[in-house]
């Protein structure tokens, strides 16, 4: 059960020891409740498999886009489901399946649609932005596969390319984080508007910028390095950094009534 609504949320600083600190609770709860972890993270882990087949099986790519527009969708509400066993285990409150599935599926009448879809809005942005850079650099080039020649990112305009568009994923990916790295918590918490948790978590982010990017940093090449054991070191990140999130959000914020 969600607490009830709280008017102003006071954004607190963070420091370092208190991503130790949330890493550390991140980590007992997945190690008290590790098949919820697993669980959530092997959707994850089935979709990168999925995408991993469309972009190298021939005739496959035309179902790229959608399906990797299924990960900004669905993300949010898996990641509700590590918030919830968290959320549960710190409350004392009882483990079941019913409770945290059904914890989830509740969310589809509440805020976190909303924040779905702004994500999925940055992720298809990113995308258009993402093809576009690519035709600009790379649009007079000779037409390559470049799955079997990586020769092409080599040339002066491709490494142009790779460096244009690292910076512009970099300025999406930082923006997208900022508005939900505590966001995404508090509406499974509390009873306020998607964009209420927007303004807060980028606000966490802006009273403790270094700390919090290096989280993002943190997170992002954890996931990275996960990711190319077959995706199976996901099985391990995902929950951890999923638990350690929740852990985070309590540390950076306060209400004004419990």
């Amino acid at each position: 059960m969600t607490e009830k609504q709280a008017d102003r949320p006071e954004v607190l600083h963070v420091e370092t020891s208190d991503l130790r600190a949330a890493l550390a609770a991140g980590w007992s709860d997945f190690t008290k409740a590790p098949l919820y972890g697993l669980f959530f993270a092997g959707v994850y882990v089935l979709g990168g498999w999925l995408l991993y087949g469309a972009f190298t099986t021939k005739g496959a790519l035309w179902w790229t886009l959608p399906a990797s527009a299924g990960f900004p969708i669905l993300g949010p509400f898996v990641a509700c489901g590590l918030y919830e066993v968290s959320r549960r285990i710190e409350a004392g409150e009882r483990l079941d399946w019913r409770g945290v599935l059904g914890a989830i599926f509740r969310q589809k009448d509440r805020q976190i649609p909303s924040m779905a879809a702004v994500i999925v809005v940055f992720f298809l942005f990113w995308n258009f932005l993402a093809h576009m850079i690519f035709a600009l650099f790379l649009g007079n080039a000779v037409m390559t596969n470049i799955s079997n020649s990586l020769t092409v990112f080599a040339t002066p305009a491709g490494l142009s390319m790779l460096v244009v568009g690292t910076a512009v994923g970099a300025i999406f990916s930082t923006l997208l984080f900022s508005l939900t790295v505590v966001s995404l918590p508090m509406l499974l918490a509390r009873e306020v508007d998607f964009v209420t948790a927007m303004l807060t978590s980028f606000a966490v982010v802006r009273e403790s910028p270094l700390v919090m990017l290096g989280w993002g940093a943190l997170i992002a090449a954890a996931s990275f390095a996960a990711m190319l054991p077959g995706f199976l070191g996901l099985f391990v990140v995902l929950p951890l950094f999923g638990h350690a999130s929740w852990h985070l959000y309590r540390r950076a914020i306060a209400w004004d009534q419990p």
